[in-house]
């Protein structure tokens, strides 16, 4: 879509995506090897009773989706920022998350671009939100 399609207050839905116990392990060996994402051992003794998901890996999730929605499509240029990021629940092994994507902000440049601001809420198969952040991009007018 181009930066004239998108509104304030458009919404968006997603698929949904299940992150697996090893989807969560092989994300935490590469990018993020603390013990509350690896260790099952560890992790059931801890604050969250067993293995999470990281933070990381779920902005991840929750941009693909985005993405894959194919809204942007061909005319997006670049992000430009991710603000008031917030991690809201833990997500554990077999949630299903999905995300909703509201416009918030569209800011017109000189040229032949503008900034879409989207609010990306992510929640699990109970409903319940488990990540929240504002992601703006560089989008062809």
């Amino acid at each position: 879509m181009r930066f004239s399609e998108f509104y304030i207050g458009q919404v968006f839905h997603t698929k949904a995506m299940r992150l697996t116990k090893g989807d969560i392990i092989r994300f935490a060996s590469d990018f993020d090897p603390q013990y509350m994402h690896l260790d099952e051992v560890k992790a059931v003794q801890g604050r969250f009773n067993g293995i999470i998901a990281s933070g990381i890996q779920t902005l991840a999730v929750s941009f693909k989706l985005w993405v894959e929605t194919g809204s942007y499509g061909d005319d997006v240029i670049a992000g430009t920022a991710m603000n008031n990021i917030r991690f809201v629940k833990p997500v554990y092994p077999d949630d299903e998350l999905h995300t909703i994507v509201e416009v918030t902000a569209l800011k017109e440049k000189q040229g032949e671009t503008g900034i879409v601001t989207v609010l990306l809420s992510t929640f699990n198969d109970k409903d319940e939100k488990v990540f929240e952040g504002e992601l703006s991009v560089m989008v062809k007018k």
